[in-house]
């Protein structure tokens, strides 16, 4: 069965550094962030999917998503930008889901974790598996930022978004954290 888009207060696209991104927006936050597409239209074909709505006009769009998308737009750029105080909409969502969400957004700029870890900070220890799964219904990546969760022993994990794991990989390098083994000139030392 099938469920209707939820309305929305507004959405926009814009471009950045990494591509062009999308954010849907109600009254009491953002409903859903769409990472960077390498164009305007794909992202706008996700948007009418999502919410069923032409882009909101700049001049209509709330003072705090003007502020968002700016903030959106210098982390792209490689900026160091902390996501955790925009107000998200989760209505609907499960309270795992929720948990494990929380325990996301404490992570700050270059801060990684594993599954199992996160899932042990949200009250679910043992459900590394059941986390993944929350993280890839992320609706807010990036405010939430389910990128620098990673798979046990420090690899990459999946990334549901447009990219997968190598669009993971990129925003991670702009938070200045490298994932995969080391270079094979420090390998050699042996420590």
């Amino acid at each position: 069965m099938q469920t209707a888009p939820r309305p929305a207060s507004g959405n926009a696209v814009f471009e950045t550094a990494l591509g062009f991104m999308g954010l849907v927006w109600s009254e009491s936050g953002a409903t859903r962030v769409f990472l960077a597409e390498k164009s305007r239209e794909a992202v706008e074909r996700r948007l009418l999917r999502a919410c069923g709505a032409a882009p909101t006009a700049e001049a209509e769009r709330p003072a705090w998503i003007t502020r968002l998308i700016g903030e959106i737009g210098a982390y792209a750029a490689g900026e160091e930008v902390d996501f955790s105080a925009v107000p998200v909409d989760l209505a609907g969502v499960d309270d795992f889901r929720l948990a494990i969400y929380a325990a996301a957004r404490k992570l700050g700029f270059g801060q990684t974790t594993t599954y199992g870890e996160l899932a042990k900070r949200a009250g679910h220890g043992g459900l590394p598996r059941e986390t993944g799964a929350a993280l890839g219904a992320n609706p807010v990546p990036l405010i939430i930022p389910c990128h620098r969760i990673l798979a046990a022993g420090g690899k990459i994990g999946g990334f549901s978004a447009p990219g997968g794991s190598a669009s993971k990989e990129k925003m991670l390098a702009l938070e200045g954290v490298r994932v995969g083994p080391p270079p094979a000139a420090q390998a050699s030392f042996g420590f």
